[in-house]
């Protein structure tokens, strides 16, 4: 990825719940220096702290449903806003065109330009899998098959009109292999 460190530049991962998202995010933004801005982890933090913005969302995610738009807006917008240059990675954010058109509207307010939409794909039942382990080995409670199954059908209906929307920016990047052929795929669709 040819990025300058002066650049603003926004990366948005698309994909469901159990792609991998989260862990490539990490990895690439480390290496380039950009923040990730997962909206799942700032919810996850709000409910473990137990503010009113936490005791609000769990139930809602306890049952695999997405948080309001209005709600995750402000989130960014405050995110965005407090930070001298934009170079972030959005990991699960936008879910939605509703949600993409708003985060439009804030990017071009900054002057940070999308550099790359990349599609993390897997099977349904390897995401299955991933999410039943993950919640496993790190007890988070909105882990289990029934919410994992969920979270999917909730993924096709409401995000994945996503990649209509973005368009050709959109690189589909193969989920499934090691770590690093993903990354690889994912470093190649961004340069």
């Amino acid at each position: 990825m040819t990025l300058r460190p002066s650049q603003n530049a926004v990366v948005i991962f698309l994909g469901p719940p159990g792609a991998g998202k989260g862990t490539q995010a990490e990895r690439l933004s480390e290496e380039f220096g950009l923040v990730k801005i997962s909206t799942g982890d700032i919810l996850r933090d709000h409910i473990a702290r137990g503010t009113e913005l936490g005791l609000r969302v769990k139930d809602i995610m306890d049952r695999g449903q997405l948080v309001p738009d209005e709600i995750l807006t402000a989130l960014i917008r405050e995110k965005l806003a407090s930070m001298d240059r934009v170079r972030v990675i959005f990991d699960g954010f936008p879910r939605n065109v509703a949600q993409a058109r708003s985060l439009d509207v804030l990017l071009e307010e900054l002057g940070a330009p999308i550099v790359g939409v990349p599609l993390l794909e897997v099977p349904d039942e390897e995401l299955i899998r991933r999410i039943v382990e993950r919640g496993r080995l790190s007890g988070r409670s909105d882990d289990t098959e029934e919410v994992a199954r969920q979270r999917q059908l909730v993924y096709r209906e409401q995000t994945q009109p996503l990649i209509d929307y973005y368009g050709p920016r959109v690189k589909v990047i193969n989920g499934l292999g090691s770590l690093d052929d993903v990354y690889g795929q994912i470093t190649r669709a961004l340069a």
